[in-house]
């Protein structure tokens, strides 16, 4: 009997800027419905099994925020408020669909030059000591204490009152560096608080005191997020470039140096569930391939986690070398480095756009059959139960028919049949409890199992037909 792919599938759904939703800022309730229930649907067609909707651009909110504005990338208008939560949309659409939902949060940009507005109840003007502006944008400090629990308030509350799948952080901690007229590097304005760290004897570098706000606050949104709920994964997905490698020819930017992201030390703590570096070049480029750098990822994965690489497919395109094949080459890549296969395309729109046919490339090659996510085993559940199934002869058709048991909860079902061709199987979300076959099929045998959202199947109990 043949065992499911099993394969992380997802897309980045961008809000900021309006790069993937909504299309404007001026749409109708129904409008953005309608433009959600599409993306999902391309999303079920293309046999993407997670969504990573961006929830939180800058401070605001693309859900029923307790704690921050509306956003104005929904509404027009920071604060302005809707009667309709896109995230508790989104989750539940999605799961009908069989689809993982992992929120995105940017936990430090306080606001983005594609605004035009901001509301009395943003970040900015009820604590503007937090907040600091540097080149275009405003950044909440990671170095002040209040920052920290600000933003992991923010978290929590949508892990406690949303069904997400995942809380995930992309690459902006500190901001990528800003540099003078004369191309020096402007600092980030954080000298008030490292000359009150260095007056109560403070004994690290100014640049280790900034990864270790960082890290503090990596750690204290994952202790929050798995009190809470334990079963929400938690993602990072930072620059593909920890430190340069000079042995490997790897060159650019220093995340660690420059952006004081420690993500190395994340993966190899095991602070977070899965690590999702942005390889976002081409294999071919020697001194940022692909490969190299999963393949260097992999190699600090002391702990097993999972580790999805992050794919540029919006560089579909952009050279003779990024065709949509190379999309393709590099999900195969990550099948072959990857104990734990598995990727997160930027962005969405890239595939509805069909950028170099990328939805036929997929459709024909690396995502033909279905696929259910790796186990994430060392988060402790009670495994799923196998459902009672029966069969029953409907005209020319075998209906299976099941029924969920035990206490933990499905969020897909596998079905397994054996015909005069072999074994196949079916993945379906929770809420299908039946199936049809064509009894032309001459199945002999089958067997349904559970699946919870962590990737948890049950045993296998195979029905054989007389």
């Amino acid at each position: 009997m043949p065992k499911p792919a099993r394969e992380f599938r997802a897309v980045w759904v961008a809000t900021v800027d309006n790069i993937d939703f909504p299309s404007k800022r001026t749409l109708s309730v129904d409008e953005q419905k309608t433009e959600i229930l599409k993306m999902l649907d391309l999303a079920d067609e293309l046999k993407l099994n997670a969504v990573v909707f961006q929830v939180r651009p800058m401070c605001d909110a693309l859900y029923d925020s307790r704690i921050e504005p509306w956003s104005e990338f929904l509404t027009g208008e920071m604060g302005k408020p809707q009667n309709f939560d896109p995230l508790q949309f989104v989750i539940e659409e999605a799961h009908a669909r069989g689809i993982l939902v992992h929120a995105w949060f940017n936990p430090y940009r306080a606001f983005h030059p594609a605004a035009k507005t901001v509301s009395e109840n943003h970040i900015s003007k009820r604590r503007p000591d937090l907040v600091r502006k540097y080149g275009k944008y405003l950044w909440l400090d990671p170095t002040e204490p209040d920052v920290q629990s600000y933003s992991v308030s923010v978290v929590s509350d949508v892990v406690r009152r949303y069904d997400v799948d995942g809380v995930h952080f992309d690459d902006y901690f500190y901001p990528y560096p800003e540099k003078d007229a004369g191309g020096n590097r402007i600092e980030f304005p954080d000298d008030k608080n490292w000359q009150k760290y260095k007056n109560s004897s403070g004994k690290l570098s100014r640049d280790d005191w900034r990864r270790k706000n960082v890290n503090d606050f990596i750690e204290a949104v994952g202790r929050e997020t798995k009190r809470i709920k334990p079963h929400v994964l938690y993602g990072v997905s930072p620059f593909g470039i920890w430190q340069p490698i000079p042995e490997k020819d790897i060159k650019g930017l220093n995340a660690y140096a420059e952006l004081y992201a420690d993500a190395r030390k994340w993966l190899q703590d095991g602070t977070v569930d899965y690590l999702t570096p942005q390889l976002y070049w081409e294999t071919a480029r020697k001194s940022l391939s692909f490969p190299v750098l999963l393949e260097w990822w992999q190699n600090q994965n002391a702990k097993n986690r999972h580790l999805w690489a992050g794919m540029a497919v919006y560089r579909i395109g952009s050279n003779s070398d990024f065709t949509a094949g190379e999309i393709v080459s590099q999900i195969e890549t990550t099948r072959r480095v990857q104990p734990s296969a598995g990727n997160i395309g930027f962005s969405f729109k890239s595939f509805r756009n069909n950028l170099g046919g990328i939805q036929n490339l997929l459709k024909s090659n690396v995502y033909k059959t279905d696929a259910i996510v790796p186990a994430t085993n060392w988060i402790k559940s009670e495994k799923p139960v196998a459902p009672k199934a029966e069969i029953k002869k409907d005209g020319d058709k075998l209906k299976i028919i099941w029924q969920e048991r035990g206490k933990t909860k499905a969020f897909w079902f596998v079905v397994y049949a054996k015909d005069k061709s072999g074994w196949s199987y079916s993945v379906l979300p929770a809420a299908t409890k039946s199936i049809a076959l064509s009894a032309d099929r001459q199945i002999s045998q089958i067997a349904v199992t559970s699946v919870d959202r962590l990737g948890n199947e049950s045993p296998i109990r195979q029905t054989t037909l007389r």
